[in-house]
């Protein structure tokens, strides 16, 4: 594995409690979950656009766009979700416990895709090892929230 693919990922994690807490300060402000996290996709769709412009990136062709499967454009549709989810749960149970649960959750998925190879992913068997790993991090879970 790359080291910058690594700090890559580690940087996208230490920035996802900083957007929880954005986005439940913006919720308190806009009176709804739901109008935090609109706003949330709106300047995230204008930084993109953005960026696109700044680094001269060539407009996909919307013929091979129309090709993807269609449960491939389900991406934003859960991105959605899971801002207003977050957004939701943050106050109420505090950053370390949301993402916690969210993150053990994600672990959960991601071995139950691995091991399936679905989404056109690389087929990665669960070992015993794997499966230590997300039960310590559901333990982890249960020990941040007592």
């Amino acid at each position: 594995m790359a080291l910058e693919l690594l700090l890559l990922a580690l940087l996208a994690g230490v920035v996802v409690p900083l957007q929880a807490g954005f986005n439940a300060a913006l919720a308190r402000h806009a009176g709804r979950v739901e109008w935090a996290a609109f706003t949330n996709f709106v300047v995230g769709t204008v930084s993109l656009g953005l960026w696109l412009i700044a680094r001269r990136a060539a407009v996909p062709d919307a013929s091979a766009l129309a090709r993807a499967p269609w449960w491939a454009w389900a991406g934003g549709l859960l991105g959605a979700f899971y801002v207003s989810a977050i957004t939701q749960a943050t106050p109420r149970l505090g950053v370390a416990v949301t993402l916690g649960v969210s993150i053990a959750g994600t672990m959960l998925a991601s071995l139950a895709l691995d091991a399936t190879g679905s989404l056109g992913l690389t087929l990665r068997p669960i070992t015993g090892t794997r499966l230590l790993g997300a039960a310590l991090l559901v333990a982890g879970v249960l020990f941040v929230r007592r």
